[in-house]
């Protein structure tokens, strides 16, 4: 009996122990396809604040579990998953890949959101999106993919530069450019002498996804940097998993699509048979030959581009390996492109996961052979009754007009195009790297919060001459040939240093702060020389050194109630040493608040999947292209023709170049942009459509414009000045369609549409711009207040009964009886007022199909090679015994004489409005053609068609002058892809 008692006792001791005792789960996360350990999943008890995440091998443990409590697996680009604990004592979780989440992952400035959760005006395009072709640089891959960014290539050079405006133009004189930032750096989009572009650094196949940030809301947290909108580009990172390796190789052929207009050998023989001012000594000029001069300096290009990646895990190490080569021709002889890229990423953790750290490293290595455009616009003029050689010339053998009296060539006479391809070498060497180490500390004491610290490294060198040979047709007597040579240098380091705090309260109320400094320096070390300068006893050998800095501190917190309200509120502030101390500190506030409608009780019995209504204004501001240091004494040199003559040497007066100091501007501050942005996100049919409507208003102030100085107050009449105000106002629209969507078949359609309205609105002194090639100092374009900027300002062409232009007849606006600059007008302007993407792809089986397109509606062009080519007495001058070739305008105008009225006349403004179908791309997928391998077969069609009514060569001219623009090839791709 007393034993019974004392095990009755003993129970009852240990059973309320029992009721309260801290249970323990063990266990592994794998993921579910390759069955490898996942590390950094999060593991957390729903409705508690314990949580952990999996180690290396994706192990974990949690303590102070209870029977009947939900524990949540979530991990980025995976589906969470949920169990319930029942005392058991280990658990094996598969998390499956969620492709839809990835895509679904907006990263933006110091940190990353789900695009449902965010509030500024985000675009996220994928790879799965990208646009393919023949694509060399990152910008390609999105042109057209997002409303109200426009996006163009510079010319048909293969890696181009590119033109990016975003929601119209920011400034009058600084860069309207937007800043990119690569994994978390921003970079400088100057780049070096002798690169294309400097975004040419990555290899398209290593981006994962680009995030281009538009409204000031979203770009604030970047300050100044954020002026004209961020694209943040992330690049492709290793996966926890076995490796996986990919190859990808393609061919690519160029070919000419368009030719400027100018006559036939025989077309211009008539013209001057037919004109009474020419005689027989002007038809001797005249050749016998039928020479196309544009076929002679273009050709069938060819290029190709070999990809090679690996992405795994080695020693519980995420990584992924990549090296390509790029070598393509351009359509312009003697016209090349190479490049060799590598990128390696890691992402190592440490302390059970409490240490992330995240380096990336990515060089590249271009050589280029720049042809010489100038052949361009002499293809255009040359002869073509004249033949590419003439066996009497002393200039190579090519044929050259020749001035009887002094054996060169006849002065102002156009080059041999052939000969300045043939001998001129521009060539250059171009190395960069781009690296960053980011370290992720969660801190033990407090595990909410999550130290960052972010070091990054920009660095570019480049080689470059161009040697012009002794043999280039030329009408000075003591050309003996010339080199001129550079080195530029340029070095951007990075230091961010910052802290995230994230954390819940009663299971609604969620909470992330940033507070953060950034540090980030520039330095430029250039040298140049120039051999005519030595012969000629002026400074052969130029040096520039600068530096400039940006220092900022920024803060950041995002709020949201149950997911439904969300509220975020950002201030930067930043310094610049490109402003005086005075005015050097800016600071940049932003807030945006977003509502997510369907989660509303009213919204139940909506069929819809998304609705949200966002409103965000911020501030930004701007010192980006403008010079270092203008607020202090420069000295620059003298030219060729300003030397300054003391004493004298062998009986010949000495000629000594001089310094003089520029302009000294204390009073520049920023510019200052300020946004207000109202948008509407929506989603139904199971997201199958989605898309936004946004409504923006961005207003710049104290734009930096010239502006005349009083005498004797400067070195210099004219200064730099914040003098300007411009608004800039427009809607932008975005569906996504996919009307089926089934395993076998699947449709997919993307449309954006962009309306957008520039006006400088405050601007005391006009601002001419814009050259042109007739006169000496002729301006086709204004900034003016009331106008949009960069309004072409002409005189208005008078025309006869048949719609012909009247040669000298223009419109007295005025009334004063007289053709003045009183009479010109602003006569539209070259920014397109609506511009459209229209893109579709097909999926059936293992067939794709896919078709790029966009609309450009209201842009306007100068047509200079109409203005300068299309006069007669450019074709025979009076005072030189030469002959041009004509463009075929001149039969439709009749004009006869050159005039710098007659050059600014409305006659050569064109509308440039186009559709462009840009790309066809066509592909097939087969499985598992050998064990483990798939590959896929693709072909594509770059620049398949233009509609337009300009009569240039191509309507696509982001500065609205066409002026021997570097023609846009058409190309045919095939490639293959093997994954395996």
């Amino acid at each position: 009996m007393k034993t019974l008692q004392k095990k009755l006792l003993l129970f009852l001791l240990i059973f309320p122990i029992g009721m309260f005792a801290q249970n323990t789960l063990k266990g592994v996360v794998l993921e579910g396809k390759s069955q490898q350990p996942l590390p950094s999943v999060s593991v957390a008890i729903e409705g508690t604040n314990t949580m952990t995440a999996t180690d290396f091998d994706g192990n974990f443990t949690l303590s102070n579990l209870k029977k009947g409590q939900k524990i949540t697996f979530s991990f980025i680009g995976f589906k969470n998953q949920t169990l319930v604990y029942e005392n058991q004592s280990s658990v094996t979780v598969r998390l499956e890949e969620d492709v839809q989440e990835l895509k679904d992952i907006v990263v933006i400035g110091y940190g990353a959101v789900k695009k449902k959760d965010a509030t500024g005006t985000v675009d996220l395009i994928t790879a799965k999106d990208f646009n393919e072709g023949p694509v060399l640089s990152p910008q390609q891959l999105i042109s057209g993919k997002v409303a109200g960014v426009n996006i163009s290539s510079n010319g048909g050079s293969p890696g181009e530069g590119q033109s990016i405006n975003i929601r119209g133009i920011g400034s009058l004189s600084l860069t309207s450019q937007p800043l990119f930032v690569i994994d978390g750096v921003p970079v400088d989009n100057g780049g070096v002498g002798g690169s294309r572009n400097p975004l040419n650094l990555i290899n398209p196949s290593d981006i994962e996804s680009m995030s281009v940030l538009k409204d000031a809301s979203a770009t604030a947290i970047y300050g100044s940097r954020g002026a004209n909108g961020v694209i943040v580009i992330t690049t492709k990172k290793g996966k926890n998993k076995e490796f996986k390796y990919t190859f990808n190789s393609s061919t690519t052929m160029y070919e000419g699509v368009n030719r400027v207009d100018v006559m036939s050998a025989n077309q211009l023989r008539d013209v001057i048979a037919l004109d009474s001012n020419y005689d027989d000594t002007t038809s001797s000029l005249l050749g016998t030959a039928n020479t196309n001069w544009q076929d002679e300096i273009y050709r069938t290009a060819f290029g190709r581009n070999h990809n090679f990646s690996a992405i795994g895990s080695a020693w519980g190490v995420p990584m992924r390996a990549s090296l390509s080569y790029t070598n393509h021709d351009g359509i312009l002889k003697t016209d090349n492109f190479d490049r060799t890229t590598a990128a390696l990423t890691f992402s190592p953790s440490f302390l059970n996961d409490a240490l992330k750290v995240e380096i990336n490293a990515k060089g590249n290595y271009e050589e280029n052979q720049f042809a010489n455009r100038g052949a361009i616009g002499s293809a255009a003029v040359f002869d073509p009754t004249q033949s590419v050689f003439d066996a009497n010339s002393p200039f190579g053998g090519y044929f050259t007009w020749i001035d009887a009296n002094t054996g060169q060539q006849v002065s102002l006479a156009p080059s041999n195009p052939v000969a300045l391809l043939n001998l001129v070498d521009d060539t250059s060497e171009v190395r960069r790297f781009l690296g960053n180490v980011k370290a992720d500390y969660t801190l033990p004491f407090f595990k909410a919060v999550t130290a960052t610290i972010n070091v990054g490294l920009d660095k570019s060198n480049s080689h470059g001459r161009n040697i012009t040979s002794d043999l280039i047709p030329t009408s000075d007597p003591t050309w003996n040939g010339s080199r001129f040579a550079y080195t530029n240098n340029a070095t951007n380091k990075l230091f961010d240093a910052y802290f995230t705090y994230a954390g819940s309260f009663n299971d609604k109320h969620n909470l992330t702060a940033v507070l953060g400094h950034s540090y980030q320096s520039f330095e430029y070390d250039n040298f140049s020389y120039n051999s005519e300068n030595q012969e000629d006893g002026l400074q052969y050998e130029f040096i520039d050194k600068s530096k400039n800095v940006l220092l900022s501190y920024f803060g950041r917190v995002n709020y949201d109630f149950n997911k439904r309200y969300l509220f975020t509120a950002t201030l930067r502030a930043d310094a610049s040493s490109k402003l005086n101390p005075e005015d050097r500190w800016g600071y940049f506030p932003s807030v945006a608040f977003a509502w997510n409608i369907m989660d509303e009780s009213f919204m139940k019995n909506v069929k819809m999947d998304n609705l949200k209504l966002r409103v965000g204004y911020g501030e930004v501001g701007n010192v980006n292209g403008l010079g270092d240091y203008k607020f202090l004494t420069r000295y620059a040199g003298s030219t060729e023709t300003a030397q300054y003559q003391f004493g004298f040497a062998n009986n010949l007066p000495s000629f000594y170049q001089t310094y003089r100091p520029d302009a000294v501007n204390k009073d520049l501050k920023w510019e200052i942009g300020q946004s207000l942005n109202v948008g509407l996100d929506f989603g139904f049919w199971n997201n199958r459509v989605n898309g936004s409507v946004n409504a923006y208003v961005r207003k710049s102030k104290d734009l930096i414009a010239n502006s005349t100085v009083d005498p004797f107050t400067n070195f210099s009449n004219q200064i730099e000045r914040n003098i300007g105000d411009m608004e800039n106002r427009g809607i932008e629209f975005a569906l996504n369609f996919s009307p089926i969507k089934n395993d076998n078949f699947e449709w997919n359609i993307n449309y954006n549409i962009a309306f957008n309205h520039n006006e400088v609105v405050k601007l005391p002194d006009n601002q001419p711009i814009g050259g042109i090639s007739t006169g000496v100092g002729n301006n086709v374009q204004m900034h003016a207040e009331g106008e949009q900027p960069y309004s072409f300002f002409v005189y208005k062409q008078i025309y006869d009964v048949n719609g012909l232009p009247i040669e000298g007849a223009f419109a007295d606006l005025n009334g004063d009886n007289q053709i003045n600059d009183s009479d010109k007008y602003f006569y539209n302007d070259p920014f397109a007022d609506i511009l459209m993407g229209i893109n579709t792809d097909f999926r059936y089986k293992n067939w794709d199909l896919a078709i790029i397109s966009r609309v450009s509606l209201g842009n306007y062009i100068y047509n200079d090679v109409k203005a300068s080519k299309g006069i007669l007495d450019l074709s025979v001058p009076s005072t030189n015994n030469y002959i041009s070739n004509l463009h075929t305008d001149y039969l439709t105008s009749g004009f006869t004489t050159v005039s710098d009225v007659t050059a600014l006349s409305d006659h050569f403004i064109e509308d440039g409005s186009f559709f462009k179908i840009d790309n066809i791309s066509f592909g097939y997928t087969a499985k598992q053609i050998s064990k483990g391998v798939d590959a896929r077969f693709y072909g594509s069609v770059q620049n398949v068609a233009v509609f337009t009514n300009f009569s240039g060569i191509d309507p696509e001219i982001s500065s609205g002058i066409d002026n021997n623009f570097y023609p846009r090839p058409r190309s045919f791709m095939f490639g293959v892809n093997f994954n395996f």
